[in-house]
């Protein structure tokens, strides 16, 4: 058995063998699914100026406003085009065993919902782009329906039900990521005792303490990513590859 192959196996041994199994994902899950990361080199800060992407100016700034829905509709930002991949299944698959206590993400595209996970098992760190939500009275749209609004020549979406500004469900530059998100995700890496990162350089903070916690509070830690990590040397076992070609193999060696 290779090394690779050797590796798999005692992941899938490890899953076997716990109860709450956390899930922490980062860009490089959703990058298989065609969406652009934030942070490379031919990522999407590298194309537009992050000060565009402040909730100041959104708030303020007409333009500003109309960038964010352009991306949105039919630009680099418009995630809700995209597809799960086999990663996103697996880890649906996964909650099917009854070993998933949940996923954490830095990502806002929505897939592992798409894929099939219920709200309440998804912790967005970051909000999600795949709706909007009105800043008057809380009501939340699919960007699939936004768009459909501004397609049919709206200049600006407004809320439906009572006429307010709407905003990307995500976290702005300038805002807080969401308290009860956030405190949630921490008790849950304290709480789990098996950590799986896929797909993250763990380099943001402060999203990148969830697997630190988690290894913190003794639970085993595996980490998926094509590349170095933050938390390569806490790692219990440590997998260079795609995370939608690991995962499945993992998962579907829990069963056997």
């Amino acid at each position: 058995m290779d090394k690779l192959k050797a590796q798999i196996a005692e992941v899938a041994d490890l899953i076997r063998n716990s109860e709450k199994v956390l899930v922490f994902t980062g860009a490089g899950i959703s990058t298989e699914s065609g969406i652009p990361d934030f942070r490379g080199a031919d990522g999407i800060w590298s194309k537009y100026d992050p000060e565009d992407f402040t909730i100041q100016k959104f708030m303020s700034d007409k333009r500003a406003r109309k960038l964010h829905w352009d991306l949105l509709s039919d630009g680099d930002l418009s995630m809700f085009k995209a597809d799960p991949n086999p990663a996103h299944h697996a880890i649906t698959e996964l909650k099917n065993t009854g070993k998933l206590y949940g996923v954490v993400t830095q990502n806002v595209d929505g897939l592992h919902q798409k894929a099939g996970l219920p709200d309440e098992m998804v912790l967005q760190l970051h909000g999600d782009l795949s709706h909007a939500r009105c800043l008057d009275c809380g009501s939340r749209f699919p960007m699939q329906t936004v768009v459909e609004w501004i397609g049919a020549d709206i200049d600006e979406p407004v809320c439906e039900n009572c006429s307010g500004m709407l905003k990307p469900d995500a976290v702005l530059f300038g805002e807080q990521l969401p308290f009860e998100v956030l405190s949630e995700a921490e008790q849950r890496s304290r709480d789990c005792d098996l950590c799986i990162v896929l797909g993250s350089t763990l380099s943001v903070y402060p999203a990148s303490l969830i697997p630190r916690y988690a290894s913190e509070g003794g639970a085993k830690l595996v980490i998926i990513n094509l590349g170095p990590t933050e938390l390569d040397s806490w790692a219990d076992i440590r997998i260079e590859g795609k995370a939608g070609e690991i995962m499945p193999e993992i998962v579907a060696g829990v069963g056997k």
